[in-house]
């Protein structure tokens, strides 16, 4: 039983927290260096969830079970690196589209999120109207 590093476990929070913040930001290399950083917290969290001491190759024969090392968390991690770099190949492309077509990197709202936005503030301007009517009208009794 392998006992949990504090200095490991701050840096996945720091790599979680850094990533996330910059996933929620609106430039796309913002995003892209997000990903970036989540995919490698995520490498180093299956990395630690594996175990700290390394083990005998997993191949039988070899070494008694006890003493070999579990392929599981490197098959992962493996393919938490192969899903970074799909994601960070599809987000390069979209940037350099982006900056093609528009000259900045900067995601813009959508026409629907500005209507409902507007449609919301309406909405609230005739409730508050509506809201000095009856207090206006309950004053006066």
């Amino acid at each position: 039983m392998s006992s949990v590093n504090l200095t490991m476990a701050i840096v996945l929070g720091g790599l979680y927290a850094t990533g996330f913040y910059l996933l929620l930001q609106r430039s796309l290399m913002r995003v892209l260096l997000g990903i970036v950083i989540l995919g490698h917290g995520a490498n180093l969290l299956l990395q630690q969830a594996g175990g700290a001491p390394a083990g005998r190759p997993p191949m039988l024969g070899e070494a008694p079970v006890r003493l070999m090392s579990d392929p599981l968390p490197q098959a992962m991690a493996l393919t938490a690196i192969v899903i970074t770099f799909a994601l960070t190949t599809f987000l390069l492309a979209l940037a350099y589209r982006a900056w093609q077509l528009l000259g900045h990197d900067e995601v813009q709202d959508d026409v629907e999120d500005r209507r409902i936005r507007r449609l919301e503030s309406e909405l609230a301007e005739g409730e508050s109207a509506e809201n000095e009517q009856e207090l206006d009208s309950e004053a006066t009794r």
